[in-house]
Parts: structure tokens; C-alpha cells; sequence
């Protein structure tokens, strides 16, 4: 009983937040940005890894130099074959769903997964017992088989023919850019270019979609290759929230180039009781990274406009220490919570599974 006492009142402290340390913290610690140059740079810099961003922009680099790969004829092809000498048997041609095109005296040869030489020197093995040192071109015409597909937030997703210059930014504007929705009673963009990613051969490429289609960034902008799978996010998946001491804490669908202020306005402003700083966390409540703004310094135009991410959580505390203390607890994952009961209770009552 006194065991089992003992670990009640551990889990009381636990889900009461009173455990060391959590009642004398505040967010002194917490990182202010007041927004000059430097400040900016680490609030949107922040989470990055600097050793995974120097193997992103390698691979982006390694991207951009690769070769571009021989071209290899394939079903849907549109061909001329010529035999010089011998104009009957040229022809303007496609390659057929399985591969092969006809040719008079040899049949079916199939040219699908061959070059252009691969696919002239198969043909005029096939007529040398027909023709005298027969001399064979292929050209050609139109290429359907080298095609990326597009999906997901885009006007008109679909698979889409490229050639060797052509790259995101392009593929995107074939697919005609965002597709839109009502919101609000406003048609908005549906795409999230932050999250949109491209796959080739089961890798996804390290692109800033962002970066690469309304920045123009040319190393980001690759160029895409045949059998590539672009996906274009959804921006319902991407949302800022605002909570605390605002007049409409509420959830709101994140849009490019969104600030502290625009949000806070739309939450219907502070509330008289809120503290003198705003928090904003980012990177997710597993493992947030906290930043603390001066909302009137930004009004008294003594600093500017802090600009929001996707995923941002706006939190409008009422005083330094008991809110911070308050908010700690909310947002501790629960299985945390769990873990510790559970490590605490085995260690008090040991033969508790036995």
C-alpha cells in the first residue's frame, strides 16, 4: 500500500508539472528575435543541420552535372527508317505497344530499349541476306515514351512528355501550376511547394520546391528525367496555429510569405492580459525549438515583421514564469508522461509483475 501510495503521488507530481527544476523555469532562455539580419537568418535557418545541408547541396551539385542519359527508343515512338538505295523499304513509322516496327523482307524487329545506332545496326543485320551492304538511319520524329508524371495540388496532374532541357519549374507549369479551393470564402493556392518532393528510382531528391519554382534557384531546379514522379503537396496539410492570449485561438491554413503580425490580427489581437513577449514554436512538439518576439517593438517600428513557417505554432503567453510553466506541461508528449510512471513504478515495486 505504501509502495502503491508512494507511486500515486509520483504521477500526481508528474501530471501537475512538479518535478525539478519545472517551477522556478521561464523563458529566459528562450532566444529573442528582434528581428535585424542576423536575427532572421537563425530564425529561418533554425533546425537545419549544417553536415545534412553540405550532403543536400553535393547531391544537388552531382544533379546538375550528370550526364544526359542516351536516348532509347521505346513504345509510342514516332521513326523514320531509311535504307539508302532502297526507298521502298524506308518508311515514317511508330513503334508498336510491344516494342517492334515492320520491316519489308525481316518482319517484326523489335526496337524498344535500343539507340538510334543500336536499332539502325539491328535493321541492316536483318536485310543483309536481302540487301547488298544495306546502309540504315534511323531519325527521330516525336518522342512519347520519355514522359515524368505529375500528381497531387496541381491544375492538371497527369504524365507529361519531357525533353533533355526540360526541369521542375517547366513540368510544374505543364501541369498548370497550384490548383485552387475555397477558403474562407476565397479561392486560394492548394499547393505547398515546401513539402512537394521528387522520386527517381526510388530516391527522393533533396529539391526546395520553393526554392526551385518561386525563387528560380537554378541548383534546386533540376532537370527532370524520364520515369521521374513529381508530388505537389497540399497545403490543407500545412497550417500555423495560434493559441494563448488572443481573442480566437484557432488553426489557419499557411500561406507563403505569412508574418507574426497578419496572425496575430487574424486571431482578433492580444488579449489586455498578455505578456510582452509572443512565442513562436517551430519544428514540431517533439522536439520544439522556442523563440520569443517583441510584438510592440515590431508595432513602434523598432524591429521588423517576423515571417512564420509551415507548421508554426503562435503562443501568446500571460505572464514569464507560471504560463511558461503551464505550457511545458501541455505540450510534454504523453508517452513520456507514461514512460516515466512506468519506470518509476517498476523501480518502487519491483514484484509488481511477478
Amino acid at each position: 500500500m505504501i509502495r502503491r501510495a508512494t507511486a500515486l503521488a509520483l504521477a500526481a507530481a508528474a501530471l501537475a508539472g512538479c518535478y525539478p527544476g519545472r517551477l522556478t523555469s521561464n523563458y529566459d532562455s528562450v532566444f529573442e528575435i528582434n528581428n535585424t539580419d542576423d536575427d532572421s537568418a537563425i530564425l529561418e535557418e533554425s533546425g537545419r543541420d549544417e553536415i545534412a545541408e553540405a550532403r543536400i547541396m553535393k547531391r544537388l551539385m552531382e544533379l546538375e552535372m550528370e550526364e544526359e542519359p542516351v536516348y532509347h527508343m521505346n513504345a509510342g515512338d514516332k521513326i523514320e527508317i531509311r535504307v539508302y538505295g532502297h526507298d521502298d523499304i524506308g518508311m515514317v513509322t511508330k513503334i508498336g505497344p510491344d516494342g517492334t516496327v515492320g520491316i519489308a523482307f525481316v518482319g517484326q524487329i523489335k526496337l524498344s530499349g535500343c539507340s538510334l545506332a543500336d536499332g539502325a545496326d539491328k535493321i541492316r543485320e536483318g536485310l543483309a541476306p536481302y540487301v547488298k551492304n544495306p546502309v540504315v538511319s534511323i531519325t527521330i520524329l516525336e518522342v512519347l515514351s520519355e514522359t515524368a508524371t505529375i500528381a497531387g495540388a496541381c491544375s492538371r496532374p497527369g504524365v507529361y512528355g519531357i525533353s533533355n532541357g526540360t526541369r521542375i519549374a517547366d513540368l510544374y507549369a505543364m501541369a498548370g501550376s497550384s490548383a485552387e479551393r475555397l477558403f474562407n470564402g476565397v479561392d486560394v493556392d492548394v499547393a505547398d511547394l515546401e513539402h512537394s518532393m521528387i522520386i527517381r528510382s526510388g530516391e527522393a531528391l533533396p529539391v526546395n520546391f520553393r526554392k526551385a519554382i518561386e525563387q528560380g534557384d537554378p541548383l534546386n531546379n533540376i532537370r527532370v528525367r524520364k520515369g521521374d514522379y513529381v508530388y505537389i503537396a497540399q497545403r490543407l496539410e500545412s497550417s500555423v496555429t495560434i493559441c494563448g492570449e488572443v481573442r480566437s485561438p484557432h488553426k489557419r491554413l499557411y500561406e507563403p510569405g505569412m508574418g507574426l503580425i497578419e496572425t496575430l490580427t487574424a486571431a482578433g489581437w492580444m488579449l489586455d492580459t498578455h505578456w510582452k513577449h509572443v512565442i513562436i514554436i517551430r519544428d514540431g512538439l517533439a522536439n520544439p525549438k522556442m523563440y520569443k518576439v517583441d510584438v510592440d517593438g515590431i508595432l513602434a517600428g523598432r524591429c521588423k515583421n517576423v515571417s512564420l513557417k509551415s507548421g508554426d505554432i503562435v503562443y501568446v503567453p500571460k505572464d514569464d514564469i507560471s504560463e511558461y510553466n503551464v505550457f511545458v506541461r501541455k505540450i510534454m508528449p504523453t508517452v513520456q508522461v507514461v514512460n516515466l510512471l512506468s519506470s518509476r513504478n517498476s523501480v518502487l515495486n519491483p514484484d509488481h509483475d511477478k
